[in-house]
C-alpha cells in the first residue's frame, strides 16, 4: 500500500500544504496519524485528484464532497456517476450561458469600438480640412 506525506502529495498535485490541509479540515480528505504527522494513502491521492479536477470544472466544494460521499453509500458509484451527470449538465448549461454573456458583450465592444475609430477618423478628417473652410465655419455660428 502507497502512503504520501503532505509535503509529497502537495508537491504530486501542484497545491500547497496548506490547501490539502484545507481539504482535510472540510472533510474531504482523511488522512492516518502518527503523532503529528500526516500520513496519505492512495484513498486519499485518488480523493485529491478528483477534487482539483472539480474544482476545476466549477464544481463547489459542497458539490464535490456530495459527489465524493455518494461512493461510500450502497448503490457506490453507479449513483455518483449519475448524480454527476445531472451536475455536468447543470454546469455546461451555466457555462453556455456564459459563452453567449460574453459573445454578446464582445460584439458589443466591437460596435462600440467601430463607433469610436469613425468618430476619431472624423475629428481627425475635419482637423486636416483647410484653414479658411474651418473658419468660415467657425464665423457661421
Amino acid at each position: 500500500m502507497n502512503h504520501y506525506g503532505i509535503g509529497e502529495l502537495a508537491r504530486e498535485s501542484g497545491v500547497t500544504p496548506r490547501a490539502i490541509r484545507f481539504y482535510e479540515d472540510y472533510g474531504l480528505l482523511r488522512p492516518l496519524r502518527e503523532g503529528q504527522r500526516r500520513i496519505y494513502r492512495e484513498r486519499d491521492r485518488t480523493r485529491l485528484k478528483l477534487i482539483l479536477r472539480g474544482k476545476r470544472l466549477g464544481f463547489s466544494l459542497a458539490e464535490i464532497a456530495e459527489i465524493l460521499a455518494l461512493y461510500d453509500e450502497p448503490r457506490g458509484e453507479a449513483k455518483q456517476l449519475e448524480f454527476l451527470l445531472e451536475k455536468i449538465a447543470a454546469r455546461r448549461a451555466e457555462l453556455l450561458a456564459k459563452r453567449r454573456d460574453i459573445e454578446a458583450s464582445l460584439r458589443d465592444l466591437d460596435g462600440v469600438a467601430r463607433d469610436c475609430r469613425r468618430r476619431l477618423q472624423a475629428l481627425k478628417d475635419g482637423a486636416r480640412a483647410p484653414a479658411r473652410r474651418r473658419s468660415r465655419r467657425r464665423a457661421s455660428r
